[in-house]
């Protein structure tokens, strides 16, 4: 009997081979430079531009065979966003000024939902309990820092993906996130609210919290790392604007806007992520389970609002 074997699969064409090439290529060298950076200065969170930039080399990278009038395509679309964050990031500074902070309301509802469990203590001051060790950093101190830091990358991150293959997608991606963003300002105009480690800070929560979100980059050698974020913390943010939490209504939003695209059986693999966030936020002291689940709930309020005006738009043009 003879025996046909199947034909070799087709060889790549030569094109396709050098394009493969040139994006390893260049896609090294941007790794490499962006490690470098991290290192000596630290991971690009303060100034959306900078972070912006990496992001658009990145671009360049990936597609070093285009033509430079479509990697300008990349500002275009791309830097009205950047400037609208810039505005962002530094109005955020200056909502504290108009009212005095909230703080014992955020302790009560952290305490009537968990206190039966926590003898009576929020839920942060129980984890730090349980699982903090002054002067000695834990490894899941590591992984709350990755997730901690993933906040300023993996939106922006995602976005960029979607402006390289699907635009359509990019401009709901994106009308979501910036409405969500200026529903977290204006809340954190009118009502601020005091986190965690403030409230110990100031003797109003009762019991020692510990500002830990970034201790795990002492213990893989990016110092500069958690000096770039702790210098953040210190001079660039408000620090009573704990409601909602946007980090976790952040990464809510990402894997949300995801689900109806994959299948149910990878939907818990998706939601870990806000959950790892959330437990991230709450045990280093960045925010109560309640200013969580208000950022949730603000994820599902964008979600509605932007969803009917889209549809609204599209039945009216």
């Amino acid at each position: 009997m003879t025996v046909i074997s199947p034909p070799p699969p087709a060889a790549a064409p030569a094109g396709e081979k050098s394009s493969r090439k040139r994006r390893i290529i260049g896609m090294s060298i941007w790794a490499v430079l962006f490690a470098v950076g991290t290192y000596f200065i630290g991971v690009p969170t303060s100034d959306p531009l900078i972070a912006f930039g990496w992001l658009w080399l990145a671009t360049i990278a990936w597609r070093s065979d285009r033509p430079w009038r479509e990697h300008l395509l990349f500002l275009r679309d791309w830097l009205p966003i950047s400037l609208l964050l810039v505005i962002y990031n530094v109005s955020r500074g200056y909502a504290d000024d108009l009212f005095a902070p909230h703080v014992y309301p955020l302790i009560h509802a952290d305490q009537g939902m968990f206190g039966w469990a926590t003898g009576g203590n929020v839920p942060t001051v129980w984890l730090q309990e349980h699982l903090y060790q002054a002067g000695h950093v834990q490894w899941w101190e590591v992984v709350v820092s990755l997730v901690y830091v993933s906040h300023f990358l993996a939106v922006p991150t995602i976005g960029v993906l979607l402006w390289l293959r699907k635009r359509e997608q990019w401009a709901r991606f994106m009308r979501r996130w910036f409405t969500l963003s200026v529903a977290g300002l204006i809340t954190y105009f009118l009502y601020p609210a005091a986190p965690p480690w403030w409230a110990s800070k100031y003797g109003q929560l009762g019991e020692h919290v510990e500002r830990i979100s970034t201790n795990g980059w002492n213990a893989i050698g990016l110092h500069s790392a958690g000096n770039t974020l702790n210098a953040l913390q210190v001079e660039a943010s408000n620090p009573v604007a704990a409601m909602p939490s946007l980090h976790t209504a952040y990464a809510m939003m990402a894997v949300a806007f995801f689900l109806p695209m994959v299948a149910r059986k990878w939907w818990p693999v998706l939601l870990a992520y806000p959950l790892a966030m959330t437990f991230t936020l709450v045990y280093s002291g960045e925010h109560y389970v309640i200013d969580v689940l208000v950022g949730w709930a603000y994820v599902a309020m964008v979600f509605l609002i932007v969803g009917l005006a889209e549809r609204y738009v599209k039945l009216h043009r």
